[in-house]
Parts: structure tokens; sequence; C-alpha cells
């Protein structure tokens, strides 16, 4: 277990919850100095999301709303837009790319891909790819988690394969 900037969070997070007054403060600085990231202990971070390359320079708003197992890469920012309310709603198994900046009170669907360097300021669907500055949808997955087994390298579920019962002859058919 390392203390990069997500452990540091996940830690200063728990310890918000529980009523501790400075510590989590002190927490959300060490994350600056030691990452130069801002993630404030009042960001939903779901379980499992991971921040690549320890979370250097990822920039979360404190009232953006990230699903599970999200993978964030560095130098990312999930914010707001001046003059708009909100912020953005990132849904399960996303992936963003290094760069990329979702801005503003959008909702990113389960199982999309968010290009490098994208600047993704509308709703993105479940399974959509999206890239580009302002983002695009360039593909639209119609199987997302089959996909996301393939790319992730996780093997799909294996069903047992059906046992079809064989008719044995009769004891009067081989006696014959």
């Amino acid at each position: 277990m390392g203390f990069d900037a997500m452990t540091l969070y996940r830690l200063a997070h728990g310890l918000k919850q529980r009523g501790v007054p400075l510590l989590p403060a002190v927490l959300r600085k060490a994350i600056y100095y030691l990452h130069s990231s801002y993630i404030p202990e009042d960001a939903e971070l779901g379980e499992g999301t991971q921040l690549g390359y320890g979370g250097i320079g990822v920039v979360i708003h404190k009232a953006a709303k990230v699903g599970r197992h999200v993978l964030i890469s560095q130098q990312v920012t999930i914010g707001g837009r001046s003059g708009l309310e909100g912020a953005p709603v990132i849904g399960d198994y996303v992936r963003i790319g290094a760069g990329a900046k979702v801005l503003g009170n959008i909702q990113v669907g389960d199982f999309a891909v968010i290009g490098a360097n994208a600047v993704v300021v509308k709703d993105v669907p479940a399974g959509a790819v999206v890239a580009g500055v302002p983002a695009k949808v360039i593909r639209q997955d119609p199987d997302p988690l089959t996909t996301y087994q393939r790319e992730m390298g996780l093997l799909p579920a294996r069903t047992p394969p059906k046992l079809t019962q064989v008719p044995r002859p009769s004891a009067q058919a081989s006696a014959r």
C-alpha cells in the first residue's frame, strides 16, 4: 500500500465521515503537495476507482460523483463550468484518458471511454467512445460489457456446457 492520491483520499474521506475535524484537510493538502492534485474529501469516488500514475495532476470537483471501477488517468479534470450549476456524474467502469476534461452538469454512461485530451461538455451515452475538442461520439458499442472484458483482459463468465442424456439401449435390445 503506497501513499498515492487515492489512498490518501480514502483515508481523508473516511475520517470526514467519522466527524474528525482537522485531519481530512491536512490529508487534502498532502495530496496537493505530493501529487499536484486536488481531490476533496467531499467528492464521491466509488469503490475500485483508480488514478493513473498515482493521481498526478488530477482535479475533481467537490460535488462530482464517480462510479465504481473507474480508471482516471493523469492530468484529468472533472469539474464544473462557470455560470452553470452542478458537476459531472460518471457511471461505472468508465475509462478516462490522460489530459481529458469532463466539465459541467453532465452524465457519463457506464462503460464509456473518454479519449486522451478530450473536452467533454455534453452527456456521453453508455458504451460510447468519445474524443476530440469538443468531444464527439466516434463509436457506440452495442455490447459494452463484452468489449470491456476483452479490452481489459478479463475472461467472460463461462457457462457450464449442457449435458444431454444419451439414451441407453434397453436390456431386451442388447439380448437380441
